[in-house]
């Protein structure tokens, strides 16, 4: 095994349209081609010799869009057992029924952690109307990987596509997350630029908490967190990609060139995620 990918964004589920957001996401980064099934999304991780860890977002109160469902996924998984692993997503504004979902989708479905986007579904972290869906994950033992920073979605669309980046913010939201639930891993996705700095105080500070560098060419991300990833945070940080939009071949590729030490590499790209998976 090569590596372990945090973040990968299965295909769009068969017959269901296109995400409204998805055009812009491909243009801003440029994306040629993406797989169409889950049969591809496996191979193509075959090839790379990594393991992928996947999911969808569903944010269906603020977009009105139907989501890809949890046993879309769990499908996908099964159908490639050693090649991915799933993550459920649900939509928090559902309430007891997202609650229920979570516990459905880990203990029913096989599913190893809980996909939360703020930004899309429009909540703050630390809203306590939403701590149900924590406590659950503490009870179920599983991660929860919650997106953090700017988000291209929206980018260019007017108003941003109505997408606010207030909910990406590391702190007050996902540092309250973490201090009041000891006892859930939270795993921060992606570089949170414009606050990189806050995110690397929640890293640090906390011992529940992670982050993933997905989204970002390597070459991109900001100097504090190479640095961090290469000291303090050597065991807090996680390679992902962010595929589609970014190939892990090509992350992997740039990766070389930042001046990470190889006994951090190693903790990067497989042992940090392998702690958090309880793989």
């Amino acid at each position: 095994m090569r590596a372990i990918d945090m973040h990968v964004h299965v295909p769009r589920q068969p017959g269901l349209p296109e995400m409204s957001i998805e055009p812009g996401l491909r243009r801003y980064f440029k994306v040629r081609s993406a797989p169409e099934r889950g049969a591809d999304l496996a191979a193509a991780y075959a090839g790379w010799d990594i393991v992928g860890v996947v999911f969808s977002v569903d944010a269906e109160t603020t977009t009105g869009e139907r989501p890809d469902t949890n046993d879309y996924v769990a499908g996908i998984v099964n159908d490639h057992p050693g090649r991915l692993v799933g993550f459920a997503t649900v939509d928090p504004w559902k309430m007891e029924e997202a609650v229920e979902e979570v516990e459905r989708a880990v203990t029913r479905l096989g599913l190893r952690g809980l996909k939360l986007h703020p930004v899309h579904q429009a909540f703050h972290p630390n809203d306590e109307r939403f701590y149900p869906l924590y406590r659950k994950c503490v009870d179920l033992g599983v991660p929860v990987l919650i997106h953090s920073g700017f988000a291209a979605a929206g980018l260019g669309m007017p108003g941003g596509g109505g997408l606010k980046l207030k909910y990406g913010a590391p702190i007050p939201g996902i540092d309250d997350v973490a201090a009041d639930f000891p006892g859930l891993t939270v795993v921060m996705a992606h570089p949170a630029w414009p606050w990189v700095e806050e995110q690397i105080a929640v890293a640090l500070h906390k011992p529940n908490v992670y982050i993933d560098l997905s989204g970002w060419a390597p070459r991109f991300i900001p100097d504090a967190l190479v640095r961090e990833t290469n000291t303090r945070l050597q065991d807090k940080v996680l390679f992902g990609s962010d595929f589609p939009y970014l190939t892990p071949d090509r992350w992997l590729k740039g990766f070389e060139d930042l001046p990470i030490d190889d006994e951090v590499r190693a903790k990067v790209l497989v042992d940090n995620a392998r702690r958090v998976l309880g793989l």
